[in-house]
């Protein structure tokens, strides 16, 4: 499977927009297989966490979020259903999942309901390995036009998720001890 095939069916290659989800999806990609090489006892499919996190953000063009070029209607929050619906179409069922399961640290039906999210009422929370993986990867990068790739410390994550509860600051807790627990990164 080449995901810049797919990418290039929804987005137009040397626009800034294309640029910006590659940069990120190689980011997130870098991360997630480094992440996957401390857990490596779990048996992380690497080839589907490389796949995966190239195409993760794959919905974003139809939401709108112009500091990013998207110029779609939905919010940008709806990015992950939007990319699932985008590959579930395309019989990519796995891949289309993670689409979904990444924004935060999960979504849950309780969190739709208490925030009002614009979302189908539905449990998004990352299940397998390989979405849990992802998920954290994504945390440590954001979007951005200036193309400059800064990775966020853990510290700074956890302060951005406060906002949401501490239940998802323990959640990304949780998966800094798994994750990085035995490789000298000091957990916040």
């Amino acid at each position: 499977m080449d995901c810049l095939d797919i990418i290039s069916e929804y987005y137009e290659q040397g626009t800034v927009l294309y640029e910006i989800l590659i940069q990120h999806g190689e980011n997130v990609a870098k991360k997630a297989l480094d992440t996957a090489k401390n857990v490596s006892h779990l048996n992380p499919d690497l080839d589907f966490i490389q796949h995966a996190a190239m195409l993760h953000d794959i919905g974003i063009f139809l939401t709108n979020m112009p500091k990013l070029g998207c110029t779609g209607k939905h919010p940008y929050i709806c990015h992950g259903y939007l990319g699932r619906n985008l590959l579930e179409n395309k019989g990519m069922p796995e891949l289309a999942l993670v689409c979904e399961r990444h924004v935060g640290v999960g979504i849950t039906p309780e969190d739709i309901r208490h925030y009002n999210l614009p979302l189908p009422e539905r449990n998004m929370e990352p299940v397998s390995i390989e979405e849990q993986i992802i998920c954290y990867a994504d945390k440590f990068y954001s979007k951005n036009n200036d193309f400059i790739a800064k990775e966020k410390s853990v510290e700074d994550i956890k302060l951005l998720l406060e906002q949401y509860g501490h239940d998802k600051v323990m959640k990304f807790q949780s998966w800094v001890d798994m994750f990085e627990g035995g490789s000298g990164v000091k957990a916040v």
